[in-house]
């Protein structure tokens, strides 16, 4: 009787894959999933997962959905969702994220800030000043 005849948009399901000796310089745009092995300098902007591998290394900003860091970050990382940091994985900078997962031995010196504890703490200072 009531159907839904609207087309629901398609996940796309695209593995990009950056090779352990490819450098790239400059920004990168994809719907799909990333792995780094190699290194990139620049912008990764993704409504994916990302990846760096063990030997990958990152500068620059990424925005992404999810991120498992085992290799080198160093920027401003934007994660929507989960950032998992494996033992060997090495952060600096800006990260923002909605939860953070970290293994003992990764190193992280980075300011951070969970957007969860933010939208928590400002809708508390509205419920003081209505009160």
């Amino acid at each position: 009787m009531f159907t839904d005849k609207t087309p629901k948009p398609m996940q796309s399901h695209e593995r990009n894959v950056i090779g352990q000796n490819t450098h790239i310089i400059g920004d990168i745009k994809s719907e799909g999933d990333f792995r780094i092995d190699g290194s990139v300098e620049g912008t990764i902007s993704t409504s994916g997962r990302v990846v760096i591998g063990q030997q990958g290394k990152v500068t620059g900003k990424v925005t992404c959905k999810l991120a498992e860091i085992e290799g080198e970050f160093s920027g401003e990382l934007i994660v929507n969702d989960v950032l998992t940091l494996k033992a060997t994985s090495k952060i600096t900078g800006e990260v923002t994220i909605g939860k953070l997962s970290v293994e003992p031995g990764a190193s992280f010196n980075a300011t951070c800030s969970m957007k969860g504890s933010v939208k928590e703490l400002n809708h508390a200072k509205k419920d003081k000043k209505t009160a």
